[in-house]
């Protein structure tokens, strides 16, 4: 059971919120990947709450059932495109910095702006930064799988 009841008791949080989506969204990255980038982040935290949402977003934004039933193992499947697959890992350094220090390398950030411009590559770093963000909130506040943020 989430720990907040009543989330609407936070009405300052909403605007902020949706400011930094807006710039994730208008800083030209593909939005199928910015929904895989997203699904990703949470998988590696085990949000439940963000996984849900993020299926259901990512599906909406016309990500392929394959691809959302394969993206926990994206680095073994052709289903990929070398863009998505540079994002991915982007993400997944940037998600799992305390694994070891340096975790973002120069390498990983060289072939994400092989595909991507800086404009793109500031909207992929926000959306791995928000994710995880949301993502400890979600599981520290136990929000159930789901809940929608309206």
């Amino acid at each position: 059971m989430t720990r907040i009841q009543n989330p609407e008791s936070q009405p300052d949080i909403m605007p902020g919120i949706q400011n930094l989506y807006k710039a994730v969204y208008a800083g030209g990255a593909p939005r199928q990947t910015l929904e895989l980038v997203h699904l990703r982040a949470s998988q590696i935290n085990g949000c439940s709450a963000c996984v849900d949402a993020g299926a259901t977003s990512a599906a909406q934004a016309g990500v392929a059932p394959e691809k959302l039933i394969n993206l926990a193992a994206w680095y073994e499947n052709p289903l990929f495109d070398d863009a998505e697959r540079a994002a991915l890992a982007l993400t997944e350094a940037a998600t799992r910095l305390a694994d070891r220090p340096g975790a973002v390398t120069d390498e990983i950030w060289a072939e994400a702006a092989k595909h991507y411009d800086e404009r793109q590559l500031g909207a992929l770093v926000l959306m791995v930064a928000i994710t995880n963000f949301f993502n400890r909130i979600n599981t520290t506040l136990r929000v159930p799988a789901g809940t929608r943020w309206d």
